[in-house]
């Protein structure tokens, strides 16, 4: 964990929408496929944009500090997964289209202005 370089594989909604669909109609029997655009993203940009947005710091923290700060999620904030998409690309024609993991997190949309009453 420590340093966040720890990946993490994404896709946005409507590729992976895509991708079942073309799944559904042209699939082989039994054949597995990944809806993945982004490869590996690192845990720390995520931390970076989500951190940034809500102007809150974003800091490294270590393995043994890890179960008190993301409880139950601290399974999955540890996980390294890079993964590719290329034999699905390859087999399906398909194509991810939509703003990449750390471009859409960084939009408006996940982070409306937030209005306290007085």
């Amino acid at each position: 964990m420590g340093d966040g370089n720890n990946r993490w594989p994404g896709v946005h909604r409507r590729d992976a929408a895509r991708l079942y669909r073309l799944a559904l109609e042209r699939a082989a029997e039994h054949a597995v496929y990944h809806a993945i655009a982004d490869e590996g993203v690192p845990f720390r940009e995520i931390a970076g944009v989500i951190g940034r947005r809500l102007n809150l710091p974003v800091v490294s923290i270590s393995e043994a500090e890890v179960g008190a700060h993301f409880g139950s999620f601290a399974m999955f904030a540890q996980i390294d997964a890079p993964a590719s998409s290329a034999t699905t690309r390859q087999s399906l024609g398909w194509h991810p289209t939509e703003p990449a993991l750390l471009d859409d997190l960084d939009s408006a949309a996940y982070f409306p202005q937030l209005s306290y009453a007085n």
